[in-house]
């Protein structure tokens, strides 16, 4: 009876997951409120029932009561984190809100499924990064004094990176994160944010070509610290967006030219200096040559990606353990090989609606700093699927990157978590800025009327009520009060 459960359930997962990536789309299409609204709640139940048959299936494969009490945390924080946005921040985007619950959930089914004790230390880590970004959408909206430290943040950047290289000890290779009292840190996470908002600080007024050297040369100082601390993929996710903010404040292609021109022979020039980068080509190209050592990551994970087909081979039924540093860098191939090809295409278009919702609060705002910070966290956040999926799948050599939000690492689920809270500001933003443009049409139609009004009607107004000014004050103030 269980093996016929966990195989119905298979279906049932992969087309709730089908229905809630199909929603993540058409919502775009719904002009009228109540119908986005609508399509929102329908979201938040697929996803609770996604929640409902994988842990159950898990517990009727081992019959641990910790599996149906994982459940009930992760569905009450579903449900807890929608009543709070609700409550206090009625403007926030509610599609990125349950696109970030879709993607935890994935990553707490499949670590219950892998480790569970990770999948509990990562539920706790998202508690305490949720309960902190709460604070940030506040922030964005209330201090002004953002936009003015610019420096601030690329010091603050290249000191945390420097830290990291001086005192962090060596994993896999690479000086990766700091230690204190057991706890690890992987400050490069932080500074993926400091770095944005002193790139967008530094491109919203002046982009002209000085201006430009002095951006090239800070970012180049991340990246060269990152490059000779050995993290060569937050190294290369710095550059990106440091190529693609640079092009969009500017609009010339003669920079972005230039910015790949120059990171196509830094790539070459890593590959003669650094020995693991010579090792993960060579795994790249041909892993089965070197299956026994530098390959057997990507060919196990290459197994579980076949092994697991469309509609995959059920939770408990696959091998993902044999893949190394599974939890982390492979954990797409896990989802895969259980949960199917289909289930981790929508997961990954999933990941696009959040990059295109992001992309789309960018090109809305007015204000040039806020409008480049949405752009570089959305690219930072997009090229970091990239850069997981495709080493996992042998489309690019392997970096070391974890999977936003889905794969373990308390510093990465944190600041990506916050990241996106700062999208979520920024909307807030610039529904206010909707708010602010409908009350000053609204003040010219009341003026225009008022004016066109006859001289005796305006005295009787003006002795009997509130001035035209004082009125349109009042409104203003209600609608843009907190």
């Amino acid at each position: 009876m269980i093996n016929i459960i966990v195989e119905l359930s298979k279906y049932l997962i992969v087309i709730l997951m089908t229905l809630f990536t199909f929603q993540c789309f058409t919502v775009f299409k719904k002009s009228d409120e109540e119908d986005r609204k609508y399509v929102l709640r329908k979201q938040i139940i697929l996803l609770l029932f996604i929640d409902t048959a994988a842990y159950l299936v898990m517990y009727l494969q081992t019959m641990d009561f910790n599996m149906l009490i994982m459940y009930l945390q992760v569905a009450a924080y579903v449900v807890v984190i929608q009543v709070i946005y609700r409550i206090f921040y009625k403007k926030a985007s509610m599609l990125l809100v349950n696109d970030m619950c879709l993607l935890l959930s994935c990553g707490f089914i499949i670590l219950s499924r892998l480790d569970f004790e990770m999948a509990e230390k990562q539920f706790a880590i998202v508690v305490v990064g949720t309960v902190l970004s709460l604070l940030v959408p506040v922030i964005i909206r209330k201090v002004k004094l953002l936009k003015d430290l610019t420096w601030l943040y690329g010091i603050v950047g290249i000191l945390l990176l420097a830290a990291v290289l001086v005192l962090a000890p060596v994993t896999g290779g690479a000086n990766l994160a700091l230690k204190l009292g057991g706890v690890s840190f992987q400050l490069s996470e932080v500074v993926k944010i400091t770095f944005v908002f002193f790139m967008a600080g530094i491109l919203r007024r002046n982009t002209g070509f000085k201006n430009v050297v002095i951006t090239t040369a800070v970012a180049g100082a991340h990246v060269l610290i990152l490059v000779l601390s050995r993290d060569l993929g937050s190294a290369l996710v710095f550059f990106i967006t440091y190529v693609v903010m640079v092009y969009v404040a500017t609009k010339k292609p003669l920079y972005a030219l230039a910015g790949l021109g120059g990171g196509a022979a830094a790539s070459v020039l890593a590959y003669y200096l650094f020995g693991h980068v010579r090792q993960r080509v060579v795994a790249w190209k041909d892993p089965f040559s070197v299956y026994e050592t530098n390959g057997y990551q990507i060919v196990q994970s290459l197994f579980a990606i076949c092994a697991g087909g469309w509609f995959g081979t059920g939770l408990f039924n696959g091998s993902p353990d044999t893949i190394p540093v599974v939890t982390q860098d492979s954990i797409f191939a896990a989802i895969c090989e259980e949960l199917g090809g289909i289930f981790a295409i929508c997961m990954l278009l999933v990941c696009m609606s959040c990059f295109l919702m992001i992309v789309n609060i960018s090109m809305k705002m007015s204000n040039k700093f806020y409008k480049m910070i949405a752009l570089g966290l959305g690219t930072e956040y997009a090229f970091q699927v990239f850069l997981t999926v495709g080493g996992t799948t042998k489309f690019i050599p392997l970096t070391g990157i974890t999977l936003p939000l889905v794969s373990y690492g308390g510093s990465s689920v944190i600041c990506t978590i916050v990241m996106l809270a700062i999208i979520q500001g920024l909307y807030i933003l610039r529904e206010d800025e909707g708010v602010q443009l409908e009350r000053q049409k609204q003040e010219r139609i009341q003026r225009q009327e008022w004016e066109d009004q006859p001289s005796q009607s305006k005295r009787t107004g003006a002795a009997g009520e509130k001035s035209l000014e004082e009125k349109i004050e009042e409104e203003t103030e209600k609608s843009l009060r907190w």
